[in-house]
């Protein structure tokens, strides 16, 4: 196969360097703390920033479009190599005391899933806190770059059905894409300057308001403290934790349409209120199950249990991963209710994570022709999201992408099994990871644990899992058929 690598390793390239540079902005906050770590920031970038623009350099001038293969290869390419050259901040430093633990914190920031390896964060360097935020950040908004201008045109899991106009083939989508995401990066701009304000006006210190927003906006869950938001108890700054949230978790094209005069397409987009009537009921299921203070629980009148149930559901569902309350700790009740939660997601184009809204709409599209079918075998029905007719291979893409995703859960689930972890411990943590979610169940990995104790073999399944997850399953697993690269 003659697959020409040059317009790959233009884009890793360009992005290599981009990071390389965003090294430089915790080396600052360093040098301005007096911590050494400023030299382990700025000899990490310099390093990166060469290697990219090497990269980039020798692929500079090629004529080649990108072209489906190339899209699949530079996607993953891109995410893997982000991730290894920003783990060496973690590693150099000596936060993490292994380079397997510095590619888990790496990679769980960028795909903005949130599990973390590091303990004693009320105490870490400044420098490596920004930097967990920024990689957040960034994730996040690669993410929806992504959505919008790769997934759709790989017909990624139904992904089509947000396929923009402009974007028709493989060829169009550079220069489209980059005038694209100019705007999708202001809007997200905007989102975090204002998250940062409204935390700093509730009181919050400045780093702690500006790290924050980065990983609330990006629906990321990386805290500046261990205890995460539970160690804020103003109902203010929670609030705007969860507005943000919410946020963060609608398609982020509909604020472009928005600022560009279409305001009504945000309130039309059926994705965004299904959204919105699921995460109202869960929360006012998780505020009946709450237990109360010492098993206490006044039912909807318990005003704390509707804030611990408000905040932590649309933490999870959100994909965030932010805890005010260890709600592992709630029963068996709530342990289920969190782990089905974990799955569900937000919207599609948004930095959510999970399975999302539209596929489960999908769904219900798909069982709700098949019954009519069965009941009126000579009727004619017609599948619609959006007001938009369903084509059958949207319906396929979702199906499968659906028993790809359980199938793959169960994998990880088994993997993690055969590395000595219980099974609710194995169950969450696949079911954590590969919805991109962050805190498990139980003592060692739920809301108030890390996954520092986990052995190596048990991070490097959690981190494939976070990979494929965050890709949306297939643009990883088609690299590994070998149809792929002989065709």
């Amino acid at each position: 196969m003659n697959l020409d690598f040059r317009p790959i390793f233009l884009v890793i390239g360009l992005l290599l360097a981009t990071l390389g540079c965003s090294m430089l902005l915790p080396a600052i906050v360093d040098l301005m703390a007096d911590n050494d770590d400023w030299q382990v920031f700025a000899t990490a970038g310099i390093l990166t920033v060469l290697i990219g623009s090497g990269l980039y350099g020798g692929a500079r001038g090629t004529t080649r479009q990108l072209g489906t293969k190339q899209a699949f290869i530079m996607t993953v390419g891109t995410w893997a190599t982000l991730a290894l050259f920003g783990a060496l901040p973690y590693y150099w430093s000596g936060i993490v005391p292994t380079f397997t633990d510095a590619v888990f914190e790496s990679l769980s920031g960028l795909t903005t899933t949130g599990a973390t390896v590091i303990t004693g964060l009320d105490f870490a360097p400044p420098g490596i806190l920004f930097w967990r935020g920024i990689q957040q950040w960034l994730g996040g908004l690669g993410i929806i770059v992504m959505a919008v201008a790769v997934l759709p045109m790989l017909q990624i899991g139904g992904m089509q059905l947000f396929k923009i106009e402009a974007f028709e083939t493989a060829e169009k989508i550079m220069p489209r894409a980059t005038q694209i995401s100019g705007s999708l990066t202001l809007v997200f701009l905007i989102f975090t300057a204002l998250c940062a304000l409204a935390y700093l006006a509730a009181g919050m210190a400045v780093d702690d308001a500006v790290i924050h927003a980065m990983t609330t906006v990006a629906t990321g869950g990386f805290s500046t403290k261990d205890a995460s938001f539970a160690y804020f108890e103003s109902t203010s700054i929670r609030l705007i934790c969860v507005m943000f949230m919410i946020l963060g978790s609608i398609p982020f094209i509909l604020y472009v349409q928005a600022v560009r005069g279409q305001s009504i397409a945000l309130w039309k987009d059926s994705q965004v209120r299904v959204f919105l009537s699921v995460l109202t009921i869960l929360v006012i299921i998780a505020w009946m199950i709450y237990p109360g203070i010492d098993g206490k629980s006044t039912g909807l009148l318990d005003r704390q249990g509707f804030m611990y149930a408000f905040f932590n559901v649309t933490s999870i569902m959100t994909g965030t991963g932010y805890a005010t309350t260890d709600y592992s700790a709630w029963g068996s009740v709530s342990n289920l209710f969190f782990f089905i939660v974990m799955f569900i997601g937000g919207c599609a184009g948004s930095t959510s994570c999970g399975i999302k809204i539209f596929r489960f709409q999908v769904l219900f599209e798909t069982l709700k022709q098949h019954i009519k079918s069965i009941f009126y075998p000579n009727g004619v029905f017609v599948m619609r999201f959006n007001s938009r007719v369903l084509d059958d291979n949207v319906s396929t893409a979702v199906m499968s992408f659906l028993f790809l995703y359980i199938v793959i859960f169960f994998v990880v689930a088994s993997l993690l099994s055969l590395t000595g972890l219980d099974f609710i411990t194995s169950l969450s943590a696949a079911g954590s990871a590969i919805s991109n979610v962050g805190p498990g169940l139980g003592p060692d990995i739920g809301p108030s644990g890390t996954y520092k104790e986990l052995g190596d073999v048990a991070k490097w399944v959690l981190m494939a899992a976070m990979l494929i997850g965050r890709l949306e399953l297939f643009t990883v697993l088609v690299l590994f058929v070998p149809r792929f690269w002989r065709s």
